[in-house]
């Protein structure tokens, strides 16, 4: 097969350190190279017309790259450098709690005796893989406050819907089906989304002066119809909701379940449980949570963990300590059935277990106390760069707004975060939660020291005095990476680049 080249291919040996010198594998192509080779058998080669049907081959040139094993290696290499990872640097994104990974953790995990073993093998042969799944429920429970738990769902979102669908098998099982979901303006935008998807109605709850759900107006959207409220706390703002219990006892008065988004809960750990503040329903993001590997879609794991009430209708099977000190699957009474082609993303809740006992309760909660001072100590170093949205103590991310920027100098928040990749610092998220004009969130996470915060810090201050000199070099930015300033509304509209896009 012949790929794709240009005249004698593009020389990939010598060194291309500048962002437009890297050429494409297609560039690089040469025909008749390969990437892999094997000994001479004497063996003679036989055609492919020799040995399939001519109906079932392609008569057409396949464009495929052909390049030598060394060429290759090379190529990807030198991409995957101009790659950021939290390995790397900072990563600021906040409601992601993209945190360093301890490397044990992985290490633990990659054993053969765990990465090695098929879903499907009977019970009886994985007692070491039941153990670990049951041991991770309990703790999670532990940590949460919770009666049970299952590890089947694949991440936050999945998490979200199997906690709508437990609050729909246990309203209709009580003859009570009931179709409204109370969700706060500033929510992760995932809850709507996965409120429509279980066939619920959102109803929106609108926050108050203090950036927190308003209790009033809360009470005033109640009624027998509502299924329950998702809500996360401390909420989107990073700001804890200090009326918890009575947003709790309104809507248990009204029959309605409490369901926890566990984005934020790496702010909480070890200091208060989600049980005690009233919730039915707590999903866990143990791909933010507890640190293992996210980014890119995956993978996650996102358990969802109930109050005695919901235990029954757990999706299933789960793996069950059984009190001969045995473990096998057992499917609750009235389970949901399964929202996993098997039992959940089992390499990413090995790491996550063993994470949890590297730590221990009491360095959890040392986690929990490093990620909301790191939060305060950037909130306060920025008060005179980037003001607070909500100018009071905060959690594990502390919102800011570049809205001075933008009034006085035409410098919107995006084009601080675009400027920040310069400075070799991930962006924070922006223009979230969307009740703030010109957001940018910020979580430092409790693994960055104060040097790296204060270097972060130091780069905004840079920025926003480029802000003030020359504030249309900022529009443009980044200017310095691989890939400058994208139009990313239009690649968002249009996936495959055409010739006009690629010209501009």
């Amino acid at each position: 097969m012949t790929g794709r080249a240009l005249s004698g291919g593009r020389a990939a040996s010598a060194p291309l350190l500048g962002h437009e010198t890297e050429p494409t594998i297609f560039e690089m192509s040469v025909s008749g190279r390969s990437a892999y080779q094997l000994r001479t058998t004497g063996v003679p080669a036989t055609a492919l017309a020799d040995l399939i049907p001519a109906t079932h081959l392609n008569g057409d040139v396949v464009n495929i790259a052909e390049v030598s094993e060394r060429d290759l290696v090379a190529h990807f290499t030198r991409l995957s450098h101009r790659q950021f990872s939290v390995d790397l640097g900072m990563y600021p994104l906040g409601s992601c709690t993209m945190k360093y990974n301890p490397k044990f953790c992985d290490a633990v995990a990659n054993d053969p005796g765990l990465n090695s073993v098929h879903p499907g093998a009977p019970a009886e042969l994985t007692q070491g893989w039941l153990e670990l799944l049951a041991t991770l429920e309990e703790k999670l429970c532990a940590v949460t406050g919770m009666a049970a738990a299952t590890l089947q769902p694949a991440a936050g979102a999945a998490g979200e819907l199997t906690g709508l669908l437990l609050m729909r098998a246990y309203h209709s099982a009580n003859g009570d089906p009931r179709r409204r979901i109370l969700i706060p303006d500033s929510a992760h935008g995932t809850n709507p989304a996965s409120v429509t998807l279980g066939g619920y109605e959102v109803t929106t709850v609108p926050s108050n002066d203090r950036g927190l759900v308003d209790l009033e107006k809360l009470k005033a959207s109640l009624g027998p119809d509502v299924a329950g409220i998702m809500l996360t706390n401390p909420n989107t703002l990073g700001l804890f909701e200090e009326e918890i219990t009575e947003i709790a006892a309104a809507v248990h008065e009204v029959g309605g379940l409490l369901y926890y988004d566990g984005a934020n809960l790496n702010a909480i750990l070890g200091a208060v449980r989600p049980g005690d503040m009233g919730f039915d329903i707590v999903h866990m993001n143990l791909h933010k949570t507890f640190a293992t590997p996210h980014g890119g879609g995956g993978p996650g794991a996102g358990p969802v963990a109930v109050s005695k009430r919901l235990v029954e209708f757990l999706p299933g099977p789960k793996a069950t300590r059984l009190d001969d000190g045995t473990f096998a699957w057992v499917k609750p009474s009235r389970s949901i059935g399964r929202v996993h082609g098997w039992h959940g993303n089992a390499m990413v809740l090995a790491r996550a277990l063993a994470y949890i006992d590297v730590h221990g309760g009491d360095g959890l909660t040392r986690v929990a106390k490093y990620a909301v001072l790191n939060a305060n100590w950037l909130r306060q170093r920025l008060s005179d760069t980037l003001p607070a949205a909500y100018d009071r103590v905060c959690m594990h991310e502390c919102v800011l707004t570049a809205t001075p920027l933008k009034n006085k100098y035409g410098v919107r928040g995006l084009d601080v975060a675009k400027a920040l990749l310069e400075e070799g610092f991930h962006s924070p998220t922006v223009y979230f939660p969307l009740i703030v004009e010109e957001a940018l969130m910020f979580e430092p996470t409790e693994t960055e020291s104060l040097q790296t915060l204060e270097a972060l810090a130091e780069a905004v201050e840079r920025i926003a005095q480029r802000a003030i000199d020359d504030p249309d070099a900022l529009h443009r930015a980044p200017q310095t990476t691989p890939v400058s300033r994208v139009d990313e509304a239009r690649a968002a509209r249009h996936l495959i680049p055409t010739e006009d896009a690629a010209s501009r």
